[in-house]
């Protein structure tokens, strides 16, 4: 291909926030976002359906799998 796309690379604020991912314990549903350290306030950024999902969320923002907590 001559013209491939540009790889975005997003950013957040490392200092106050912390990424996590929020699971539903009765539907299971997964949302994946930034949770504020002194506030507790969570931003949702995309809701997470399979892995690849999940490995797009860490690709887009930089995130290794150790760096992500859960919280149900």
């Amino acid at each position: 291909m001559l013209f491939k796309k540009k790889q975005e690379i997003r950013t957040y604020d490392k200092e106050n926030q912390r990424p996590v991912i929020r699971s539903s314990i009765c539907t299971g549903e997964r949302v994946a976002g930034f949770q504020d350290i002194h506030s507790g306030k969570f931003t949702d950024i995309m809701l997470i359906r399979t892995s690849a999902d999940l490995e797009e969320f860490c690709r887009l923002y930089g995130i290794g799998a150790d760096e992500l907590s859960v919280q149900y």
